[in-house]
């Protein structure tokens, strides 16, 4: 077939071209960097980078291996219970497949969270795109993010990325089915929100609010008004002897 003509058509061919490689190399080690070069031809971004999630609520390191920054924050920290404020591991839990837009997805406080501001952005990442892989024992997210001064993935990026999807689950899905086994009993619990004080419903406030969902948001979720839900966040901040979501996380969180 003759090579298509344009700009257009040249980063197509680059990317069949960078498939091939890909294709070449599953089940080995080199395949997720050759996957990571075939899609640079579709779009640029620093890191790609991928977690898996056991049924049981547990977070796992899939591919962090050419991290674009500091891999005690984009790793360590995420695995030692930030994860469950991720809205890609939420997306996992209900059952999304396919490709995720994180600020399509990200609740409508994300950005004011304490979890945005003490893990997600000390990331460096300011946009990503995750692709949910069905794996034997996991579902897993394979991530491209854009990071530091980058600017956010444009509709065509993302108009790219969704035709590339399939392919590239595909693919990914048949390397990673083959390599990922889940570690085995380590003594680390599945991270969860929960305090002997607060009941169910507040549980569950809590972690809407930690989240990043606004009082609408969450009185929406729930079915209930949103005067009902400033009077259980009340109650709760009394409960626990704290005034800020700042405060929340730290109880939370921070101690993991």
């Amino acid at each position: 077939m003759a090579a298509r003509s344009g700009a257009a058509g040249a980063y197509i061919d680059l990317w069949h071209a960078g498939l091939a490689e890909a294709v070449a190399a599953l089940g080995e080690p080199a395949f997720p960097e050759a996957l990571e070069r075939s899609l640079r031809h579709l779009v640029s971004f620093e890191m790609m980078n991928g977690f898996a999630y056991a049924p049981g609520g547990r977070a796992f390191d899939l591919d962090n291996e050419r991290l674009a920054g500091d891999r005690t924050t984009i790793v360590e920290h995420y695995l030692a219970g930030a994860y469950i404020l991720d809205p890609f591991y939420d997306a996992v839990r209900l059952g999304r497949e396919g490709m995720l837009v994180m600020r399509r997805l990200a609740p409508d406080r994300f950005t004011e969270t304490e979890y945005y501001r003490r893990h997600y952005r000390a990331t460096g990442i300011i946009d990503e795109i995750g692709f949910i892989l069905k794996l034997r024992h996991a579902d897993a997210v394979l991530s491209l993010s854009r990071m530091g001064d980058a600017k956010p993935f444009s509709n065509r990026d993302i108009t790219r990325l969704e035709s590339a999807a399939p392919l590239l689950t595909a693919l990914a899905e048949r390397h990673w089915r083959e390599r990922f086994t889940l570690p085995g009993e380590d003594g680390r619990a599945a991270a969860a929100i929960s305090h002997p004080l607060l009941s169910k419903r507040e549980l569950e406030i809590v972690t809407l609010i930690l989240k990043g969902h606004s009082t609408y948001s969450i009185a929406a979720r729930l079915g209930l008004s949103p005067n009902t839900v400033k009077v259980h966040r009340r109650q709760t901040y009394a409960k626990l002897t704290i005034s800020s979501q700042a405060e929340l996380f730290h109880l939370f969180l921070s101690r993991r």
